[in-house]
C-alpha cells in the first residue's frame, strides 16, 4: 500500500467533503450498532442523504467500509513514515507513544479497526488492503531491527512478526480485556521490544530526549 499525502480539509471539493461525510456516517454506525448490525440505509440517515443518493458514490456499505480502512490506514502510516526518521531507541519510544499513548487511536476506533479485520476474512478488496498494510508495516518493523544494535539471533523479518503480533496483539486486549489499559500495553511493548533490539529495558520507564 503506497502512502499517499492527504489533502487538508479546507481544499477538499464538494464531492470529497461528502466521502468524509459518510466516512464518519460510517464510523458513528460501527460504534452505535456494530458493522453486521448496520445497514446502507442507517449509513444513509447519519449522512442526512437518501439510499440513492449515498449509491452516487459507493455501491454498498462494503465499499465504503474498504476505502474507510484505507483512509484510516493512510493515515497510521504516514505517521509511521514520520518515526522512521528517527533512530532506533526514539523510534521504539515513538511507536510506543503513537499506539499506546495519547496518539493512539481510541478505544472505540480500534473496535472499528477490529471490525475492519473481521470483514477481511471474507471480502476480497478488505483482504488486499490489510495484507497490503500488514506487509507496508512489517516492512518498516524489518528496516528498524536491520539498524537496531541487536534482534537477540533473529533475522530481521522474524523480528518484524514478533513485534508485529505483538502491537496487534496489545491493541486488541486492550479492547477487549478490561484488566489491559493503555499504559499497561506501552509498558509491555516496551519490556519486550527494548531488549529484542539491543537496548537496556530500563529505558521503558525512562523519558529520552526527541529531536
Amino acid at each position: 500500500m503506497a502512502i499517499s499525502k492527504r489533502s487538508p480539509a479546507n481544499s477538499l471539493g464538494p464531492g470529497e467533503r461528502r466521502r468524509r461525510k459518510i466516512f464518519k456516517a460510517l464510523h458513528d454506525c460501527i460504534e452505535a450498532e456494530g458493522y453486521v448490525n448496520t445497514s446502507f440505509q442507517d449509513i444513509a440517515n447519519r449522512a442526512h442523504m437518501s439510499a440513492s443518493h449515498l449509491c452516487y458514490y459507493f455501491s454498498g456499505k462494503d465499499s465504503i467500509l474498504l476505502e474507510y480502512f484505507e483512509s484510516v490506514a493512510t493515515r497510521i502510516l504516514e505517521h509511521v513514515e514520520a518515526i522512521a526518521r528517527n533512530a532506533p531507541l526514539h523510534q521504539i519510544h515513538a511507536l510506543a507513544d503513537f499506539w499506546f499513548k495519547g496518539k493512539a487511536r481510541s478505544r472505540q476506533e480500534i473496535g472499528i479497526m477490529l471490525e475492519c479485520f473481521g470483514v477481511a476474512v471474507n471480502h476480497d478488496g478488505l483482504f488486499r488492503a490489510k495484507s497490503n498494510f500488514d506487509q507496508v508495516c512489517k516492512s518498516y518493523l524489518a528496516a528498524l531491527f536491520e539498524e537496531a544494535p541487536s534482534s537477540l539471533g533473529q533475522n530481521s523479518a522474524d523480528s518484524a512478526e514478533v513485534c508485529y503480533a505483538l502491537i496487534i496483539g496489545l491493541r486488541s486486549s486492550v479492547y477487549f480485556d478490561k484488566g489491559i489499559k493503555l499504559k499497561d500495553a506501552r509498558r509491555i511493548f516496551l519490556e519486550t521490544m527494548l531488549p529484542l533490539c539491543g537496548f537496556d529495558s530500563e529505558e521503558a520507564s525512562g523519558e529520552i530526549a526527541r529531536p
